[in-house]
C-alpha cells in the first residue's frame, strides 16, 4: 500500500518509505501523534520489515557505482544545491519538525533547518578540500587515499530528528556512500521530507533511502545485513550494545553517540549571573538534549548566590506550545517518555533526596513537565549517576578544584561537560581533567563542524566530525610507488 501523504500546516508529507527514488509502502503501519495534542493523530506511517530493509539495501548497492562515478567534486555539486532546496523551504520544514517533535519553532526556523544545509555544504567542502597525505619513505613515494566504503545504514534519536539526520547524512554523501536512514519512529517526518528535497536537488535515486519503521524490526534487519559496510548511531546505550553486537558479526566499523549526564561546575572566580543564565537554558528542549550539563556542581562558598540568580532565571520560563513566541520550554515528546522522566523524580523523593523547585508533571492534558531541580541526599543517587534526559537537573557543591573534577568524572558518562571559570589557567587545568568528548568554558553549544564529536564511557564510541566523519565513512588506502620506476 502507498500514497500516504498528509497536509502539516500546508506540507504535504508522505508516511511511506523512500526506496529507490520512489515511494514504498508496507502492509503495516504505527501511528504518529503531535507532542503539541496528543489527541491528534497526523497520521499512519509504514512499518517496515526485513523485505523493506533488503529492498533499502538493494537500491543503495545499485547506485553505488554510479554515485563513486560522480566523484567528489560531482558529489559536492549536488549537495550543494541540496544544501540551496533546503535554504528554500526552511519554513515548511520548520512547520514539519514543530509538530513532529515540538521543538520551538521560531529556534527552528532561525538557525536549526539552516544548520541542515550548513552540513551538507560544509562536508561538501571538506571532501573537495581533502588534501592526500604524500611523503617518502626507504625508496618509495607513499600516498593515502580515500576510497567510499559502501552502503551505510544511519539510525537517528527522536530528539533533534533533522539536525542529527543532516549531520550524519552529510558525511555520508560526500564521502561517496550511498545511505539508509532510518529515523526514530516518535518523530519520522523531517526524513520523509528530506527526500522528496533530495529529488528536487538532484540527487540519483538510491543514493538516499528513508525507511520508516520500529527499531527492533526493520532498523535490526538493516544494521544485520552483511552488505552494509558502515552503521552510524545515535541513541541509548542500551540500543547500542544490540547494534554493536550486529555490526561486530558483519566486521563493519560502528560508531555511536549516547546518552550524556554532563557536570555543569562553576568556581567561585566565576560570571555568577552568567552561570545561572546558561544553566537555566539547560531545561531548554525540555531537556531532551544528550549534551545538556544536568548535573550542577557549584563551588560551597558561592552556592547561595548561584541559586537565587538560577531560580530568578528560571522563573522567567514559559511552558507552552512551541509555535508560540513566547514559550520557552516544549512539551515532551511522548506519555512514555514523560512516565520515565518522573518515574525518575518520583525515586528520587522516595529516596530521600530534596525536589528544590519543580517535580511534577505541567498539565493533565499535556505532555509539559515542570522545569525540576533535585538536592540528591548522595552521588550514588539514581538521579545523578542515570540519564534522565528531561527538565531535571540536579545540584552539588565542592569545596576545591580536586573536588569539582572529582564529582564531574564520577558518573559512567563522559559526552560533554561545562565549565565557567575566570581563570584561564583553571579552565586549561579542569578541562585536560575531565572525562569528556567536549569541554565547554564560559559557554554551552557552539559547535565548530571540523572538530571531532563523540563521547567517552558509555556516552559512545568513534568520532564524528569534519574529517574524522570523512575517513570513518572511507576505507583508507596506502598506496606505495617505487623511486625511480615510474615516469
Amino acid at each position: 500500500m502507498t500514497g500516504r501523504r498528509f497536509d502539516i500546516d500546508g506540507v504535504a508529507v508522505s508516511g511511506d518509505h523512500f526506496i529507490g527514488g520512489e515511494r514504498v509502502g508496507s502492509e503495516r503501519t504505527f501511528t504518529n501523534r503531535s507532542p503539541l495534542d496528543w489527541a491528534m493523530t497526523i497520521g499512519e506511517i509504514a512499518r517496515g520489515e526485513e523485505e523493506t530493509a533488503g529492498l533499502a539495501v538493494d537500491a543503495a548497492l545499485d547506485a553505488f557505482d554510479a554515485w563513486v562515478g560522480l566523484g567528489v567534486e560531482g558529489r559536492a555539486a549536488i549537495l550543494h544545491r541540496l544544501a540551496d532546496v533546503i535554504d528554500d523551504n526552511i519554513d515548511a520544514l520548520a512547520r514539519v519538525e514543530c509538530l513532529d517533535m515540538a521543538m520551538l519553532f521560531d529556534s527552528l526556523k532561525a538557525r536549526v533547518i539552516h544548520r541542515g544545509a550548513e552540513n551538507f555544504r560544509n562536508y561538501a567542502d571538506l571532501a573537495t578540500g581533502f588534501e592526500e597525505r604524500r611523503w617518502s619513505s626507504k625508496g618509495t613515494a607513499n600516498q593515502v587515499h580515500r576510497m567510499p566504503a559502501g552502503p551505510a545504514v544511519i539510525i537517528t534519536p527522536w530528539n533533534a530528528p533533522w539536525l542529527l539526520s543532516t549531520w550524519k547524512l552529510a558525511p555520508a554523501l560526500a564521502a561517496g556512500n550511498p545511505v539508509i536512514l532510518k529515523p526514530a519512529e516518535w518523530s519520522p517526518l523531517s526524513a520523509s521530507l528530506l527526500a522528496d528535497l533530495s529529488l528536487e536537488a538532484g540527487l540519483p535515486p538510491g543514493v538516499l533511502n528513508v525507511v520508516q519503521g520500529i527499531g527492533e524490526e526493520v532498523g535490526a534487519a538493516l544494521v544485520s545485513d552483511p552488505r552494509v559496510r558502515r552503521v552510524s548511531f545515535t541513541g541509548s546505550p542500551e540500543a547500542a550494545r544490540h547494534i554493536g553486537v550486529a555490526a561486530a558479526r558483519n566486521i563493519v566499523p560502528f560508531t555511536a553517540e549516547l546518552g550524556g549526564k554532563g557536570p555543569f561546575v562553576v568556581f567561585e572566580d566565576a560570571d555568577l549571573d552568567a552561570a545561572a543564565k546558561k544553566a537555566a537554558w539547560q531545561y531548554d528542549d525540555s531537556g531532551q538534549v544528550c549534551l545538556a550539563g544536568t548535573r550542577l556542581i557549584v563551588q560551597e562558598s558561592v552556592a547561595p548566590g548561584f541559586l537565587e540568580r538560577f531560580h530568578a532565571y528560571v522563573d522567567t520560563h514559559v511552558l507552552g506550545d512551541s509555535r508560540d513566541p513566547n514559550t520557552t520550554i516544549s512539551p515532551m515528546i511522548h506519555p512514555e517518555h514523560l512516565a520515565r522522566v518522573d518515574g525518575f523524580v518520583t525515586r528520587a523523593r522516595e529516596a530521600g533526596d530534596t525536589i528544590a523547585r519543580g517535580g511534577r508533571v505541567w498539565t493533565e492534558d499535556g505532555l509539559w513537565y515542570e522545569p525540576t531541580l533535585i538536592i540528591p541526599s548522595s552521588n550514588d543517587s539514581e538521579v545523578v549517576q542515570r540519564e534522565v534526559f528531561g527538565p531535571v537537573l540536579t545540584f552539588q557543591t565542592f569545596t576545591d578544584e580536586n573536588d569539582a573534577v572529582g564529582l564531574a568524572n564520577s558518573t559512567d558518562y563522559g559526552l560533554s561537560a561545562i565549565v565557567y571559570t575566570s581563570s584561564a589557567d583553571r579552565a586549561e587545568r579542569v578541562g585536560r581533567q575531565i572525562r569528556a568528548g567536549i569541554v565547554w568554558t564560559n559557554c554551552f553549544l557552539i559547535r565548530d563542524l571540523t572538530a571531532p564529536f563523540g563521547g567517552c564511557g558509555i556516552s559512545g564510541i568513534g568520532r564524528e566530525g569534519g574529517d574524522y566523519a570523512l575517513d570513518f565513512h572511507s576505507d583508507l588506502k596506502t598506496f606505495q610507488v617505487l623511486e625511480g620506476t615510474v615516469t
